[in-house]
Parts: structure tokens; C-alpha cells; sequence
């Protein structure tokens, strides 16, 4: 199932949009699509790595620690 939505980009993007869409032959609809999927698979690794800076209870090592913990 889909739903339709519309949205206002400015003329430049729109413009771009509709060069891709004709030289890959796709819609410019499929690469909405993956566009905002990208964008919020993007978003929820910001927000992992937000929440995982500010966990104080996520122990924190030194470079060097990593180095020889990783053998390198």
C-alpha cells in the first residue's frame, strides 16, 4: 500500500530531479522514495550516536586502550 503526498521544493531541485528521473528512467517518485528513506535511515543513526554520547553510563576508553585492545 502507498499513500500520496505532495511537497514544495524549490524550482533548482525540482529541476535536478527531473534530470535524473529521465536519464535512469525511473519516476521521480522512486527517487523520492529512496531519498527520504536514506535520509531517515541517516536520522536514526544521528540519533543512536546522539544518545550513545550522552549515555554517561557507556564506558569511555583512550585511543591507546582501543589500539591494544584492536592489536594494532
Amino acid at each position: 500500500m502507498s499513500t500520496a503526498i505532495s511537497v514544495r521544493v524549490p524550482d533548482e531541485l525540482a529541476s535536478k530531479l527531473s534530470e535524473i528521473a529521465k536519464e535512469t528512467e525511473r519516476p521521480k517518485s522512486f527517487h523520492v522514495q529512496k531519498a527520504l528513506e536514506a535520509y531517515l535511515a541517516e536520522l536514526a543513526d544521528l540519533q543512536v550516536a546522539y544518545d550513545r554520547l550522552h549515555n554517561t553510563t557507556d564506558p569511555v576508553i583512550s585511543l591507546e586502550e582501543m589500539r591494544k585492545e584492536l592489536e594494532l
